[in-house]
Parts: C-alpha cells; structure tokens; sequence
C-alpha cells in the first residue's frame, strides 16, 4: 500500500481478496474458501499468491491435509476482519442514506430464530419503528462467521463458546433433552435414568456438526471422554422432531423445540445422570467491546 504526498493513501487494500484470506482461516483450504466467496480455486490460488507478493509476507503455510495460516497471516487476517467489518457499515449507511431508512441485519441460530427472537424483536420495532430488521437464520459456525464478515450486525449463538474475533455475552439459558417416541423402551425407563456411557453408546437423531445444539451435546459428553455417534444428523430442529416422533432412535433437541410436543405426550423425555445438558446463549458483535446504536438496541430488547 503506498502513500502520496501528505501521508494521503493512493493504494487500498483489495477487500475482495481480504474476505478470501478470512474464509481460508475459518474454511482451512483455498478450494473451500474459494467456494464461499463465489469464485473459482485457480482464481483463489492467483489472488492469493499476488497478495502475498504484495505484502512481502508468507500469509498461508499449504500442507498436504489443508492450508494453515502463518503467524503473520493470522494477524493480517484478525486486521481483514476489522476491515471487512468497517466497509460492510459502509456499505449499510450507504444504503439507509438512499433510502432515508436505517437498517439493522440481525444473524440467529436455528432455536433462537425460531423460538426467542420474534418476542425479542417485538419491543424493538415498537422502540424503532422506521428501522428495518432483517433476520439470517443459520447454525451457530455460520452466524459467527457472517457477524465476522460484516454481513451482519449483531448475531446470536448456541454454543455457549465466545466465538473468536468477536465480543460476546450472555442473554439466556437452554437445556438440551433426550426424547424419544412413546414405544421407545427409554419411555419406560422413569425410575433408572440413562447414564452418559449408554448415551453416547447409542445412534442419537441430532443436528448437524456447527450448530450450537450438537456443539452443546458434543461438549457435555466430551466432558466424560465420549463422543457423539450420529444415526441421522438433520439441519433443523423441526426436521429432527419429526423423525423423533416416526424412528427408532432417541433425539437431542433444546426444550425449547420440543415443549409443545412433552405436552401433549407425542414424545417423551428421557432422564440422563451425570450430563450437564445446559448452555448459554450468547450475543456477539464486532467493533466497540461496549455495543453503540442499533446493536446496542438489539442487545437491550434481548436481555
């Protein structure tokens, strides 16, 4: 990047390749990252390499298992970050400018959208009414990378981890349970409770890998040295509920996604001893540790 006269800059930084560095690091290949902004690996790879040749540094180590990055890499990426994140507010005032509207891009997790956000966004609306909302519903991996990467505002995670690059903190509590089908035998098991070992023994209905409900399960065992070991992994809550209520196998889902169904006896939970099954949920921003205008007002109506 050079500088004219005065210290006024006269090369910018190319965010286009910026935002494919950060997806390499979170992605950990260039074919994967590439796929994620839209391009090809051959035009990832060039873009690439030029950046480098640009920045006089080594930014990505490539190994025969992925594409790490170098230790100065990992700085001009947490650097892009910020970068990334500035132009997408940008762009956002551009936007309000043109159509003399603010606008605020709200990222959720799956059960969080569906289950706590809408009554979370009720009072918002009322406070602000000329604000336009709009919520990406995805699982907890991508709501932290799209709040990482600018496209949104605000996100909200299940996986009660402080996502890295981002500034969090707790606006709920959540706790996973074990259901199954009324003629499951775990039905019947009220007084013996289902130990951890008998749980992860068993193929589980679950979600997929990223989403806050499976990095909840996966930690609570992990806690016992025991793994997860999936009979059919689905993207949904509401997917992983119906197959509850027509399998074999035993499903792990938020109480929240299933309260409705406990009451009416459609499905039946399961006690397990010894597995911390609770977790927080988080909000998480870029920017100011301290959240400032609609952030902070998203932030308020969730807690």
């Amino acid at each position: 990047m050079g500088e004219g006269y005065g210290g006024r800059v006269t090369t910018w930084p190319d965010l286009a390749v910026l935002e494919l560095l950060v997806a390499v690091a979170e992605t950990g290949s260039i074919g994967a990252a590439a796929a994620a902004v839209g391009t090809g690996q051959p035009s990832a790879s060039r873009s690439l390499l030029r950046l480098e040749r640009r920045t006089g540094v080594t930014l990505l180590q490539r190994t025969p298992s992925g594409t790490v990055l170098t230790a100065q890499g990992a700085l001009v990426v947490d650097w892009a970050r910020d970068l990334l994140a500035a132009a997408a507010r940008f762009s956002d005032a551009q936007r309000t400018l043109v159509s003399g509207r603010s606008a605020v891009t709200v990222a959720a997790s799956m059960t969080i959208a569906e289950y706590l956000l809408p009554r979370w966004l009720v009072p918002l609306r009322t406070a602000h009414p000329d604000v336009e909302v709009a919520l990406v519903a995805a699982n907890s991996t991508e709501v932290a990378r799209a709040v990482r990467g600018g496209e949104a505002d605000i996100g909200f995670v299940e996986d009660g981890r402080v996502p890295s690059g981002l500034h969090s903190t707790v606006v709920a509590s959540d706790r996973l349970v074990v259901v199954v089908a009324p003629g499951h035998p775990w039905a019947r098991r009220r007084r013996l409770p289902v130990t951890a070992s008998e749980l992860a023994a068993t193929a589980l209905l679950v979600r997929e890998a990223g989403s806050g409900t499976r990095v909840a399960l996966e930690d609570a065992l992990g806690q016992h040295g025991l793994a997860v070991r999936p009979a059919l992994e689905l993207t949904t809550s509401t997917a992983v509920r119906i197959a509850a209520l027509s399998a074999q196998s035993p499903a792990v889902l938020s109480e929240l996604a299933v309260a409705g169904l406990l009451a009416s006896g459609e499905l039946v939970e399961v006690r397990v001893d010894g597995v911390d099954l609770t977790r927080e949920l988080r909000a998480v921003w870029t920017g100011s540790r301290r959240p400032t205008g609609m952030v902070a007002s998203v932030l308020a109506a969730a807690v």
